[in-house]
């Protein structure tokens, strides 16, 4: 078994530097790409409509559908942004989410970071944190393991922080690394 990490629930928001979701940035791409399936099935039901070819039943399996979507969306928006912050960053080391939705956090020692880097796919940009031995995280529980083996085929580590969809720029997320890490660990 690998070393024992210091683990949480949720990230302590004591240190100088802690980074949030955005809840703006999140609920304009679900809305963005709401609308757009909503045109995609609105346009062929617009044009068998003005046709005189719809079903009532059809007329109202759209709606339906978009309403469902709508909320399934509304909840992966909810389960994204509540569950506190995702990273924190200080002297001795971060505290990085194991999970992209609720779920725990774990602490890592400036001297146990091997690289932190960004990476980006598809839509997502995010900082990427490589610990110098990956037993750590061993032992964070199935659904990390689940979720941690996604985010280690896209992104080269379990241990991931979203920069485009953050509470603060970019610039600002990496010249914080930058400036705690103090040249202890890669960054870049």
């Amino acid at each position: 078994m690998g070393p024992t990490a210091v683990t949480t629930r949720r990230i302590p928001e004591d240190l100088p530097f802690v980074l949030r979701q955005s809840v703006g940035k999140r609920a304009l791409l679900f809305g963005v790409l709401t609308l757009l399936i909503g045109l995609m099935l609105g346009c062929p039901l617009g044009a068998a409509v003005s046709g005189g070819e719809a079903d009532r039943l059809v007329l109202l399996a759209v709606p339906a559908f978009m309403l469902l979507f709508a909320l399934l969306l509304g909840f992966q928006l909810w389960m994204i942004t509540s569950g506190g912050p995702v990273l924190a960053v200080g002297p001795h080391g971060l505290w990085i989410k194991t999970r992209p939705t609720r779920g725990q956090a774990i602490w890592l020692p400036w001297a146990a970071i091997e690289h932190i880097y960004p990476r980006r796919w598809a839509l997502e940009r995010m900082l990427c944190v490589k610990p110098r031995d990956p037993r750590v995280a061993a032992g964070l529980g199935a659904f990390t393991a689940l979720d941690s083996g996604l985010q280690q085929a896209f992104y080269g580590t379990g241990f991931t922080a979203t920069i485009n969809f953050a509470d603060r720029p970019e610039e600002e997320i990496m010249r914080a690394v930058v400036g705690y890490a103090a040249g202890r660990c890669r960054v870049g």
